[in-house]
C-alpha cells in the first residue's frame, strides 16, 4: 500500500530520469567541505515513442536505454532513485490533528485519499509526508498525501529491473526538479529568496513550467511544445531519418543555411512559447510579475536560447546548472557538463534524494 515518494536518508543511489527522449542518470556524493561533488552521470538517448505521454510504451526499448547509462555510469551502485510525471501523481494537501500516531495517520490518509483518488484504493500506491505546523491553526499540522496508479509505478520499476537495478524511491518530476532547484538558485542575486522564478524545463515535447515564490512553488502548468519539433524540421529540410537529424541536432555537421533557416526560427518559436507561458501565468495569479526565468530540458543547451528568451520577455534569463558550486570527479569534464546541466535537473535532484534530512 505504501510507496517511498517521501523517504528516510538513504545510502548511495542514482538519480535516474526516464524522459520521452532519453535516459538521464546522475551519482552524487558528499563533497570535501560538505556539500556535493558529482560522481559521474550518462545520457543514452530512447527510440521514439518508447515513451509517450510519460508512459513506458516500449519496456524493452526502456530497459535496454536504462542498462546503456547505467553502463556508462561505470559504477557499482545499483540502487536508484526514479520519478513518476507530475501527470500520473494525484497529490493534496490536508490539515490533520497534531501528535497523531503513524498508524492513526495512515488510517486518516486513507480516509482522506478515499474522497479524492478516482479509482480503487486496490489500484494505486499512496504516501504521506508532514510538512509542518499549520499555518493557520496552531494545533494542527499541514500533510502533503501522494497516490498514483499501481501500474504507472511498475512499469518505471520494471525498465530499472531489466537493467539489473533496485528501486528504492519512487519521486515526483515536479518535486525533483524542485530540489535540484535549490542548488541552481546559488545562480540568482540573494539565491532566489523573495523573488518569482520561472522554472521552463523543455523536452522533447513538453515544456513543464514551475513558478517559485520566494523558491515555494505557486503555480504548475504544461504546454504543447519541445525539441522533437526542431529534429522534424531538420529531417524534412535536409532528409534525414529521425536518428540522423538527432545525432547531427546534437554534434553539428548540417548545412550552412541550418542556422538562418531552420534553427534561428525555432529560437524565435521558443522564446514566443515562452512569453505565451509568462503571460498566461501573469494574467491568471495574483503575481503581476516574474524576476527571472531558468531554462532547462535539452532545448536550454542550444547557444544564445537565453538572450532570445530574454528579449522576447524582457525579463532576466539563465540556463539551470544545479552543479554550479559542486566538486567534480577526475572522469567528468567541465565543459561537457555546463552543455548537459539543464537537461540533468530531475535525474539532479533524484539522486539528490541520498541526502535526505
Amino acid at each position: 500500500m505504501k510507496f517511498d515518494f517521501f523517504n528516510e536518508r538513504t545510502p548511495p543511489l542514482i538519480g535516474v530520469d526516464i524522459s520521452s527522449a532519453s535516459v538521464k542518470m546522475v551519482e552524487l556524493s558528499e563533497g570535501p567541505k560538505g556539500g556535493y561533488r558529482i560522481e559521474s552521470y550518462a545520457i543514452a538517448p530512447l527510440a521514439k515513442d518508447a515513451v509517450v505521454d510519460g508512459n513506458i510504451a516500449g519496456l524493452e526499448q526502456v530497459g535496454d536505454a536504462v542498462k546503456r547509462a547505467w553502463k556508462l555510469m561505470n559504477t557499482r551502485e545499483k540502487r536508484v532513485a526514479l520519478a513518476l510525471p507530475a501527470a500520473a501523481v494525484i497529490s493534496k494537501k490536508v490539515l490533520m490533528q497534531k501528535g497523531l500516531r503513524e498508524e492513526d495517520m495512515e488510517l486518516q490518509v486513507e480516509a482522506e485519499a478515499n474522497q479524492y483518488i478516482p479509482f480503487s484504493l486496490d489500484e494505486v500506491n499512496i504516501d504521506f509526508q508532514v510538512l509542518g505546523d499549520s499555518p493557520t491553526s496552531p494545533d494542527e499540522v499541514e500533510v502533503i498525501i501522494a497516490a498514483s496508479r499501481k501500474e504507472k509505478i511498475q512499469d518505471r520499476e520494471a525498465a530499472a529491473e531489466a537493467a539489473g537495478l533496485k528501486v528504492v524511491i519512487m519521486d515526483v518530476e515536479t518535486y525533483a526538479t524542485e530540489a535540484a532547484y535549490r542548488l541552481a538558485a546559488n545562480q540568482l542575486p540573494n539565491a532566489g529568496r523573495d523573488q518569482t522564478v520561472m522554472i521552463i524545463d523543455i523536452g522533447a515535447v513538453m515544456m513543464h513550467i514551475n513558478v517559485l515564490h520566494n523558491n515555494q512553488s505557486v503555480y504548475i502548468r504544461e504546454q504543447s511544445f519541445g525539441g522533437a519539433q526542431l529534429t522534424s524540421e531538420i529531417q524534412r529540410r535536409f532528409g534525414l531519418s529521425s536518428d540522423e537529424a538527432e545525432i547531427a541536432k546534437r554534434k553539428g555537421g548540417l548545412p550552412e543555411s541550418y542556422e538562418n533557416e531552420v534553427l534561428q526560427p525555432f529560437m524565435q518559436s521558443l522564446a514566443l512559447e515562452v512569453a505565451r507561458a509568462l503571460q498566461f501565468f501573469t494574467s491568471s495569479t495574483q503575481f503581476n510579475r516574474v524576476d527571472h526565468i531558468m531554462l532547462a530540458g535539452g532545448c536550454a543547451s542550444i547557444p544564445g536560447i537565453d538572450a532570445a528568451v530574454a528579449e522576447r520577455t524582457q525579463v532576466n534569463t539563465i540556463i539551470a546548472n544545479p552543479f554550479i558550486n559542486m566538486t567534480l570527479s577526475s572522469k567528468i569534464k567541465q565543459q561537457l557538463l555546463n552543455a548537459d546541466a539543464p537537461s540533468l535537473m530531475i535525474a539532479c535532484g533524484l539522486a539528490m534524494r541520498r541526502f535526505d534530512e
